[in-house]
């Protein structure tokens, strides 16, 4: 195996995340949602194969304008030119990769225009899509795993480092926005914002009450799943709380992740626990003289999960998947927060006398009791009231309006009414299960789906 490009120094990662500063006028939004596909004769989650298969389904997309992307020659994945992605995760989990855009308005209708699509295949092929948090019925050994080499890689190692990494991979859903950041200095203020906020983020967007078809006792049991998974490589990251935090000390932290693969002429070979640090001297013992490629690296942070990632922008990772009116909320939440200098400085002042530690356990605390979880002599629900009116001024002061004159803050709308309500959708799930559904919890794929 030859080497293909020139070998990297840790100079050359840090400039590859300096690479993704953007003057404010060219910030943009990109918004992931994952869903669940099942078959609506018998709620069983779709497979890959066969002429209801997941394949299947990509395949019709096809027709709205979507490329193939193929590994040893299955169709996994479409992309646009645009740069909108329909992927896979491990267990069939559909996800769309929003394109990166200017403003929720738009945000909102790429949502539409996919829901649309997969609608569309889904009548034909009869498919329904599931946005909640965790699988609500299904066992782990009855979901089919994807044909995806990286994945083959990730599920014989899971297991060594947590007890639910397969749980992860196969029974959960998000949605996540990504964003851009000015300098260094700007992503080191979102990115502790961001990070400190992140717990609050879980709790507002709670929405996995079921395992297996009975409640589990969380509220959220995608983020409770999400703490025992890898230490390596999740969770809320107390150094970027430090004096000192920039793109050096995180590219540091994803060093000394291990790794899981490297891919070569489309081939993927099992490294998994190796270090990067010695891929980038040619010391892989798997792979003896081989050097890191800047490919290498750019798989390598896809392969780190705290709940805010930094690549070329950053990634909000802490929200459960969701209906329809969370797909557009998150974006709107933290672009609330972050894309506006004055709400970017009152969410400075809220969170500027958390400790790290105090995050640390607000994150432990709030799969359990959301909303409720109590916080430094107030509620988490309290807490949200205060960050939510920061987001709204924060979007009332981007003044982007849709054709009627209508700005980016009834997007929030549906986050306000779960905060006055007090009652996350988790809660109100588990409310239609001790009533009208009669303690089945198969009719959420009726009243949940897309």
């Amino acid at each position: 195996m030859q080497q293909d490009q020139p070998s990297l120094s840790r100079e050359d990662l840090i400039a590859a995340l300096a690479a993704g500063e953007k003057p404010r006028e060219q910030w943009r939004i990109g918004t992931e949602h994952e869903k669940f596909v099942f078959h609506r004769d018998t709620l069983a989650p779709a497979p890959f194969d066969g002429q209801r298969g997941i394949e299947r389904l990509l395949d019709r997309l096809i027709g709205f304008g979507w490329e193939p992307k193929r590994e040893a020659g299955r169709i996994i994945a479409l992309y646009r030119r645009e740069g909108a992605s329909i992927t896979l995760e491990p267990g069939g989990q559909l996800e769309l990769s929003g394109a990166p855009l200017r403003s929720l308005h738009e945000t909102c209708r790429e949502i539409n225009g996919h829901l649309h699509q997969i609608r569309a295949v889904g009548d034909e092929l009869d498919f329904g899509y599931l946005g909640l948090g965790f699988h609500p019925l299904a066992r782990l050994d009855a979901i089919p795993p994807v044909p995806k080499a990286r994945y083959r890689i990730m599920r014989a190692y899971m297991p060594k480092k947590g007890n639910h990494g397969l749980d992860m991979m196969f029974r959960t859903t998000t949605v996540q926005v990504n964003l851009d950041f000015a300098d260094e200095r700007d992503m080191v203020r979102k990115m502790r914002v961001a990070m400190a906020l992140q717990p609050l983020a879980t709790a507002l967007f709670a929405n996995s009450p079921f395992v297996e078809g009975r409640p589990c006792g969380y509220l959220s049991y995608r983020s409770f799943v999400w703490m025992d998974t890898d230490p390596d490589r999740t969770g809320i990251l107390p150094f970027v709380f430090e004096d000192g935090f920039g793109y050096e000390r995180y590219v540091d932290w994803v060093l000394d992740a291990p790794m899981y693969f490297v891919e070569r002429d489309g081939i993927f070979h099992d490294v998994a626990g190796a270090s990067f640090r010695d891929f980038l001297a040619g010391r892989l013992p798997q792979l003896p003289g081989l050097r890191a490629t800047m490919k290498d690296w750019d798989d390598h942070l896809t392969t780190v999960f705290p709940e805010v990632r930094l690549k070329t922008f950053l990634e909000m990772r802490g929200a459960d998947g969701g209906p329809w009116a969370q797909l557009c909320a998150l974006p709107a939440f933290w672009v609330g927060l972050l894309y506006d200098d004055a709400a970017l400085a009152a969410a400075e002042a809220l969170v500027r006398d958390w400790s790290a530690a105090d995050i640390l356990a607000l994150r432990q605390q709030v799969p359990t009791s959301a909303l409720a979880t109590p916080f430094q002599g107030r509620s988490v629900r309290d807490w949200l009231q205060d960050v939510l009116a920061i987001a709204r001024d924060g979007l009332k002061a981007r003044a982007l309006c849709n054709e009627k004159g209508e700005d980016e803050t009834s997007f929030l709308d549906t986050l306000d009414e779960i905060v006055t309500e007090g009652r996350t959708l988790a809660e109100q799930l588990l409310a239609a299960y001790e009533t009208r559904w009669g303690r089945d919890v198969r009719p959420v794929f009726r009243e949940q789906a897309y």
